[in-house]
C-alpha cells in the first residue's frame, strides 16, 4: 500500500509511539502546517518524517561563512541538493499531529506522535512544500520477540543506573515500562545515547525481533563503556550549533 504525504526532514530519528514536538519556522513548513489545519479535526492530520542523509534541516536564509556573497537557497527542497530523495534516509515514521497552534507571528507550535513506518519511493518538491510517495511497512514480530523484549528490558535498567550514576542524577522510576516487544523496541531505540545512523539501522529493522537483538549488543556494550569511564563523555556537546568565534 502507497500514501502519499507531506515531508517533513529532520536531522533526528521519529520512532512509531513517540512523541514529537516542532517549532515550524521556515515558510515551506509554515504552509505544510497551514494545509494540514484544512483537514478537518476528526480526521487524522499526518506528514511523514525522514531522518537527513545529506543536507541541512534548515536552510540558509541569509549570506554568511565561508562566501558571505553567497545567494540564500530559496524553495522546498532548499538544503537537499538536486535530488532530494538522496538526501533522505529511505525509512522514515508517519507523524500524527495532534496539535498544530499558529502564534502571532506566523511560526508555528506542533506537537505531533509517531504512527507508522514508511520507506520513500519518490519525491515531489513542485508545490511550496515537499510531497513524496511512501510504501507503508509492516511490523513483523519475528522470532523470540516476547523473551528478547524481556532481557532488553533487563538490559534497560541496567543502562539507566549506569547513565544516571555517571551524571550525577537521581534515577526515574522504570515501573511504567512497556511489555509489548514492539513498544519496548522502539522506546528503547529513542532512549539511548546513540547517533543518527544507529538510531536509524534500528528503525529500518525487518522485524521486531531483530530490532531487539541489535539493542540489546548496544545496551551492553554502552553500559560496559560507561561502567568503565570516571564520567559521563561530553556528548551533549555534539548537540547544539557549531560557534564560528
Amino acid at each position: 500500500m502507497t500514501v502519499r504525504l507531506p515531508l517533513f526532514p529532520l536531522s533526528s530519528v521519529l520512532f512509531p509511539g513517540l512523541v514529537l514536538p516542532l517549532n515550524v519556522f521556515e515558510e515551506r513548513y509554515r504552509a505544510m502546517m497551514r494545509e494540514l489545519l484544512k483537514t478537518p479535526e476528526e480526521e487524522p492530520r499526518r506528514f511523514a518524517v525522514l531522518a537527513i542523509r545529506d543536507g541541512h534541516e534548515v536552510a540558509p536564509s541569509a549570506p554568511g561563512m565561508p562566501d558571505p556573497t553567497a545567494v540564500p537557497e530559496r524553495g522546498p527542497a532548499a538544503g537537499f541538493g538536486q535530488d532530494p530523495v538522496k538526501a533522505f534516509h529511505q525509512v522514515g515514521c508517519v507523524a500524527d499531529a495532534a496539535t498544530i497552534r499558529e502564534r502571532a507571528d506566523g511560526t508555528f507550535e506542533v506537537l505531533a506522535t509517531g504512527t507508522t513506518r514508511v520507506r520513500l519511493l519518490s519525491v515531489d518538491a513542485s508545490g511550496p512544500f515537499l510531497t513524496a510517495e511512501f510504501e507503508e511497512l509492516p511490523e513483523e514480530p519475528g522470532d523470540e520477540a516476547g523473551a528478547l523484549a524481556e532481557g532488553v528490558l533487563r538490559a534497560f535498567r541496567q543502562y539507566q543506573k549506569r547513565l544516571a550514576g555517571a551524571r550525577e542524577r537521581s534515577l526515574s522510576t522504570t515501573a511504567d515500562l512497556p511489555d509489548q516487544p514492539a513498544v519496548v523496541s522502539y522506546l528503547v531505540a529513542a532512549a539511548m545515547m546513540l547517533d543518527t545512523p544507529t538510531k536509524q539501522r534500528l528503525l529500518q529493522a525487518p522485524d521486531t525481533a531483530s530490532r531487539l537483538r541489535d539493542e540489546l549488543k548496544l545496551l551492553r556494550a554502552e553500559t560496559s563503556i560507561i561502567r568503565t569511564l570516571p564520567s559521563l563523555p561530553a556528548s551533549d556537546l555534539t548537540r547544539g550549533p557549531t560557534s564560528l568565534n
